[in-house]
């Protein structure tokens, strides 16, 4: 039996003497193609061990699959509805000018708070060595690198020509070294803050730019993964018929971007490539954790923004989806003490849910507003009961295919994705996990007596959610 302080001061089990240092991590992009999320092909060692020292959140979903949305929503701890950010052209504090974001929360309580690289939104690779769309109060220090993958843009091959390298299946098999690329000089640089900051109680932000496009990484990564080794994903080929238009991405217009297969199993191995890249740079980082002899006393966090695309569902590229490998994404924690490290949590959890995780585990009061819940009691035990449910919404705009813009929104438990369309004007979907876990059969085309109490009930808590009110009934995610 735990002792009852635990249970009522879950945060007292992780503290060490003084104050603990974070180490905040966040890759551009990134989906669950990781070795520790049961990836066939990926080669992550150093993430890999990160999970089997902390807790793998294998079930953790973003606000909003695109960069500056999701972004804002993690630092504020705040619901893309709250600060009204569903694109890359608003700032959070345009709606919430008074925010606290979760730096200022620890530089308030005593720590020093610098990033290095990508943590708010940059346009990539544009503002590669700029603040891009930083929040200034959120920092003390900030390191702008920008590396040889800067140079050597000219070399970039783009599938597509007639698009930007920044939304094209654009890559490059670099010459040169790790640390001569621009995430490779963040890792440099995070690793010169913790050195200087090694006495004192420190939040250090690490953003990578990668894998986002154009993928750049080094040669050797590349080599890592032969084309031969590498296969197109499986979908059936109706797998279209019953999804709504709205359900695809207005810049992915068609299948595959009329791709030919080599080209795009030539991506693949890009991306992954740029997956081992970043994986690499997490392991300068965590080395230089045990060197410093910090890691006892040191939360590490590593997230990506949001999931992505490799051409799933018959075609389907990059983000801006509701689909499982759009809303799903990286998160792992490490709390020095936490009793459920190394064990993995199938619970869902959501992004707005690591603010008040990290105030929790260091004792920090949180700001009344924050609209997750701590993930504490996970890391204590990752099979502890836990009624978690996620929502993910995403802006379509007006084009061809739609005549007004649709808000999507989306409900993930245990069991089912819901998701709506313009409030299901625009189309609904339902996906049985247990049965169908890549999402081919969406159920609410030909809905039973089952399926139709399903839906009723999470669009009741969808509609609850948007409004601000609290459920009529409490939401049990065993009852569906």
């Amino acid at each position: 039996m735990k002792p009852l302080l635990l249970i009522l001061f879950p945060f007292v089990a992780f503290q060490v003497v003084g104050k603990t240092n974070v180490l905040f991590i966040a890759a551009d992009d990134l989906s669950c193609a990781l070795g520790c999320y049961g990836d066939p092909l990926a080669k992550t060692p150093n993430l890999d061990r990160l999970a089997a020292t902390g807790v793998c959140f294998e079930r953790a979903y973003n606000q909003l699959p695109l960069c500056n949305p999701t972004r804002a929503s993690v630092m504020t701890g705040l619901r893309p509805d709250t600060i009204k950010v569903y694109d890359l052209d608003r700032h959070f504090r345009d709606e919430v000018p008074d925010a606290v974001t979760l730096s200022q929360t620890f530089m308030k309580g005593g720590w020093w708070a610098g990033r290095v690289g990508k943590i708010y939104h940059y346009n990539v690779p544009a503002s590669i060595g700029t603040d891009g769309f930083d929040d200034p109060p959120s920092w003390q220090k900030t390191v702008n690198p920008k590396g040889r993958d800067k140079t050597d843009e000219p070399l970039i091959f783009n599938a597509e020509p007639h698009r930007k390298i920044s939304g094209a299946l654009s890559w490059l098999a670099a010459d040169g070294t790790d640390e001569e690329q621009t995430d490779g000089m963040i890792a440099t640089e995070a690793i010169n803050l913790m050195e200087e900051k090694k006495d004192e109680p420190f939040f250090i932000a690490a953003g990578f730019f990668r894998p986002h496009t154009p993928y750049v990484a080094p040669k050797k990564y590349f080599e890592m993964y032969p084309l031969n080794d590498i296969r197109l994903p499986y979908a059936p080929g109706d797998d279209r018929e019953d999804i709504p238009t709205a359900a695809f991405a207005h810049n992915c217009p068609v299948p595959n971007y009329g791709l030919d297969a080599t080209t795009l199993r030539k991506a693949i191995q890009a991306y992954y490539a740029c997956a081992s890249f970043i994986d690499a740079q997490v392991g300068r980082m965590l080395d230089a954790l045990d060197r410093l002899k910090l890691t006892d006393k040191t939360i590490v966090v590593f997230w990506s923004d949001h999931g992505y695309h490799l051409g799933e569902h018959n075609g389907i590229w990059q983000k801006r989806t509701l689909f499982e490998q759009g809303a799903r994404a990286p998160l792992i924690i490490r709390a020095p003490g936490a009793n459920g490290n190394g064990q993995p949590c199938r619970r869902i959890v959501e992004f707005v849910d690591i603010y008040p995780t990290l105030t929790g585990l260091t004792g920090l009061k949180a700001p009344k507003a924050l609209e997750g819940r701590s993930l504490v009691p996970l890391l204590e035990d990752p099979l502890a009961d836990w009624d978690g449910f996620a929502i993910t919404q995403v802006l379509r705009p007006a084009d061809k295919r739609l005549a007004e813009p649709v808000m999507g929104r989306s409900i993930r438990t245990q069991r089912w994705r819901y998701s709506d369309w313009g409030e299901g004007r625009h189309g609904i979907e339902l996906y049985d996990h247990h049965a169908d876990p890549m999402e081919f059969n969406n159920l609410a085309r030909n809905p039973d007596t089952r399926t139709q109490a399903v839906m009723h009930r999470l669009r009741k808590v969808l509609e609850s959610k948007a409004s601000g009110r609290a459920p009529t009934t409490p939401f049990n995610p065993k009852r569906l």
